[in-house]
């Protein structure tokens, strides 16, 4: 132990995998199946809305979106999602993260709830409730991000921390398959109970009424998995790190511990350490510092950027997804379809490609994180990603043509796998391990916010990039697009991006976060041992 760290801190780093880390992550974990449920779901109901609400009397193909509903439904959520990474990531450094925790998640609960009951008397009014409530629903998401992430790293021993909050993140992989499964069981009970013909055989009777309850249904169920552990949520204890390096009270560090881990260190070991007659570091910079700069300004750089291009590339392909199947033959012609089976259909593609490609992909990162390295799966994950791509785009023609169809969609899933296990889950660890604990939380919300503007980037530019060159064969209301292969190239570009920005950012494999921070060096430590009580301005 460096001289001046805390035993207390020192005690959390050596402590032995136990089962309070197990409840952690899957209290933790369930805000983040609850956030990918409700942010991917969106994208299975999109075209269902189109059916419902934009349908044109005598037009040979069904109802769609418009353009800028489609873009405001897809991408508000991620305005939200933005905005409370930053909001709640400041404040879980300025207030403490067990008390900003349990805001988040009744957030999500209400908004939830409230997005399936958008009511109006015209489509627009719909839509616009539906966006309203979903900016709200992004935005407790978004306090999760930082949250999540920093508690989980700092109640988890530094032997197990990666495949701890790996975990954690994890749980988004379940939270994808679920909102896919969930669409495939709502879709196929109203679909048994209300069968309709196609809507090339008859336009309005392919969209029965009760479709309007499918969607509702499936986004209120979002509420659920939140709703079961707000409980426990509340119950845990602020981290020792929050309260020993931040409220500079070692002794209530200590105290905290004891009731939930068995720790060698008792309150009366902690307040040894409090002899008064230490001062508050002159060192202790905030985020606008020249100082921070200095030292982590690149880290900054390296997190936020990797998250940026990799969130282009992610988001970008589960939003259109749904229209690569189209392309190449898995979801026959919409018009070929009631509106029931449509939903049904591309439910089930999207299924399978979480099934197949996301969640091993998850938890190869949860198996490996320690044992690799966050460095080395990023650099391995976008060299992968940017292959795939390629490897899509460069034979694009090949893989559309009759017979080669299941080779695409197995490159296609590769590309999730290797997000997956790569900077998908990497760039949601490594902020919450090499920033200064008082500053953690911010920089982990200014990380994750980056990376919800590439999403932002992805939902909206690629909902036109990806049309086709022909006006003739782009989607209602669309202006012609670069097409998807072009798009693939783009995305493939990206990620080569993400790759240098990912020399960037420091290996935290194996090290305490005091270590990764720097601030066993410049006496945060000592100071928080003096029991000065103060919080450090941010």
């Amino acid at each position: 132990m460096a001289a001046g760290e805390l035993q207390v801190l020192s005690a959390l780093d050596a402590a032995k995998t136990q089962w309070y880390h197990f409840t952690a992550i899957v209290v933790a974990g369930m805000g983040f199946f609850t956030d990918a449920y409700d942010l991917f779901c969106i994208s299975l109901v999109t075209k269902l809305l189109g059916r419902i609400y934009y349908r044109v009397d005598g037009s040979p193909a069904p109802g769609t979106l418009p353009p800028h509903v489609s873009a405001a439904v897809n991408g508000v959520a991620f305005v939200g999602t933005l905005s409370g990474q930053l909001f709640f990531g400041w404040l879980g450094d300025k207030l403490g993260r067990k008390k900003v925790y349990g805001m988040t998640l009744m957030l999500m609960v209400l908004c939830s709830v409230a997005s399936g009951l958008s009511f109006g008397h015209t489509p627009a009014s719909v839509m616009a409730t539906l966006c309203f409530f979903r900016f709200w629903l992004g935005f407790g998401i978004g306090g999760d991000y930082p949250l999540s992430a920093t508690i989980m790293s700092e109640y988890a021993n530094k032997k197990t921390r990666g495949a701890f909050i790996a975990a954690v993140f994890a749980m988004q992989g379940f939270g994808i398959m679920a909102g896919g499964l969930v669409a495939i069981v709502v879709s196929g009970a109203f679909k048994a109970r209300f069968p309709a013909p196609a809507y090339a055989a008859d336009p309005a009777g392919s969209t029965p009424p009760q479709a309007d309850f499918v969607w509702r249904i499936i986004l209120m169920l979002g509420a659920m998995p939140a709703a079961l552990t707000y409980y426990w949520r509340t119950k845990m204890p602020e981290t020792a790190r929050y309260t020993a390096l931040v409220a500079k009270n070692a002794k209530q560090a200590a105290a905290d511990m004891s009731k939930v881990l068995q720790v060698e260190l008792s309150a009366e070991d902690a307040a040894a350490h409090d002899d008064g007659g230490g001062k508050a570091t002159s060192r202790a910079f905030g985020l606008f510092s020249g100082e921070f700069l200095r030292r982590h300004g690149l880290h900054l750089l390296g997190t936020s950027a990797t998250w940026f291009l990799l969130d282009i590339a992610f988001y970008s392909q589960n939003l259109f997804q749904k229209d690569i199947f189209s392309a190449v033959g898995w979801i026959p012609k919409a018009a070929t379809m009631g509106a029931l089976e449509e939903l049904f259909r591309i439910a089930r593609a999207q299924t399978l490609i979480a099934l197949c490609g996301t969640v091993p992909g998850y938890w190869f990162t949860v198996a490996l994180i320690d044992v690799v390295g966050r460095f080395k799966i990023q650099v391995a994950g976008f060299a992968m990603m940017t292959l795939f791509m390629l490897g899509l785009a460069v034979p694009y023609h090949h893989w559309t043509t009759p017979g080669n169809h299941v080779g695409f969609i197995v490159m296609y899933g590769f590309t999730f796998f290797f997000a997956n296990f790569g900077p998908n889950s990497t760039t949601f660890i490594v902020p919450a391990e090499i920033f200064p604990a008082r500053l953690r939380s911010t920089c982990h919300g200014v990380s994750a916010a980056s990376g919800k503007l590439g999403a932002i980037v992805g939902s909206f530019g690629f909902l036109y990039l990806a049309q086709s060159r022909d006006p003739a064969r782009t989607e209602h209301g669309y202006p012609a697009g670069i097409g998807v292969r072009n798009s693939l190239f783009l995305l493939a570009g990206c990620n080569l991006l993400g790759l240098l920005f990912t020399f960037l950012v420091p290996e935290s494999k194996g090290k305490s976060l005091e270590e990764m921070s720097g601030e066993n060096d410049d006496g945060a430590v000592e100071a928080a041992a003096a029991g000065y009580n103060r919080t450090v301005p941010v």
